[in-house]
């Protein structure tokens, strides 16, 4: 098997397992070492653990409850790959009361769950401008929400909530330079990531990381603009900590490279005529 940890940040670690395995192998007895959710993305595979028996596909979701041995086989399918979510003891506070719902092993590929592990996934590739961290937690608070019996809707946030994270969205642009992380930005809320997470979401619409990153891009499009400072240097200064991710992010969010905008930023027609596929004019 091969396993790759892609994430450790504080109380999450996201692990990416990959396994090629067939009906000839042998299973052996393994154990969970904390609470966790894995999405599995390719594959399928056999869960047993005492007398449980799951079957999952792609789609669905493994559980892990701390210290549980289990065995994972593959009667009908060879190999299977899945992107694990890791909570540490402080995010699991309160889920040993739960342990009877945990312990069903795996939950089916419910839509809710399956859309929020490809945003996962794509987070894990570099294909969204949402954090892995987010993108790793919204995951695990959804499943979290499954197993709660009583499910409680939220009320609205209120003016004094909507005000707080309208303050933090402002910080968030003032410190956009520097590397902020979840946890930062959790730490200068004075909330954990989960409720930051859930409350900045529901009032402005993004998470903080894809509101970091668009404060970024905000001002890298007006360095580009000036005449001076090379590309290189801009993505440095506006806090993109390497060359490759900033061009891959700019061209995600303004259909151009940092070069394009910046001739296009010059006058030059072409690039629009090139993106609209429209004759030069003569």
């Amino acid at each position: 098997m091969a396993i790759q940890t892609l994430l450790t940040e504080g109380a999450v670690t996201v692990i990416d397992y990959r396994c090629e395995a067939g009906p000839q192998a042998r299973p052996q007895a393994e154990a969970h070492g904390g609470f966790s959710v894995s999405y599995v993305r390719r594959g399928s595979f056999g869960y047993a653990s005492g007398r449980l028996r799951c079957d999952l596909v792609a789609g669905s979701t493994l559980l892990g409850y701390p210290d549980d041995e289990y065995r994972c086989v593959h009667e009908h399918a060879c190999g299977d790959e899945c992107l694990s979510v890791q909570l540490a003891p402080d995010l699991a506070t309160g889920l040993e009361d739960r342990a009877a719902r945990w312990r069903l092993g795996a939950l089916p590929p419910l839509p809710e769950l399956v859309v929020l592990g490809e945003l996962a996934q794509a987070a894990a590739e570099g294909r969204s401008d949402i954090g892995l961290d987010e993108a790793a937690l919204l995951y695990a608070a959804r499943c979290l929400a499954l197993l709660t019996p009583e499910a409680r809707r939220e009320a609205p946030p209120g003016a004094v909530e909507r005000r707080r994270m309208v303050e933090l969205a402002l910080w968030i642009e003032a410190q956009a330079a520097e590397p902020l992380g979840l946890r930062e930005i959790a730490r200068q809320a004075g909330l954990s990531r989960f409720h930051l997470l859930r409350l900045f979401t529901r009032v402005l619409g993004v998470t903080p990381h894809q509101h970091l990153v668009r404060a970024r891009l905000r001002r890298a499009a007006r360095l580009l603009s000036a005449e001076g400072s090379s590309i290189s240097d801009i993505a440095y200064e506006v806090g993109f900590g390497d060359l490759s991710n900033f061009i891959r992010t700019f061209r995600r969010a303004a259909g151009v490279s940092p070069r394009g905008f910046r001739r296009l930023a010059r006058g030059d027609r072409n690039i629009l005529q090139e993106r609209l596929a429209l004759p030069a004019a003569g």
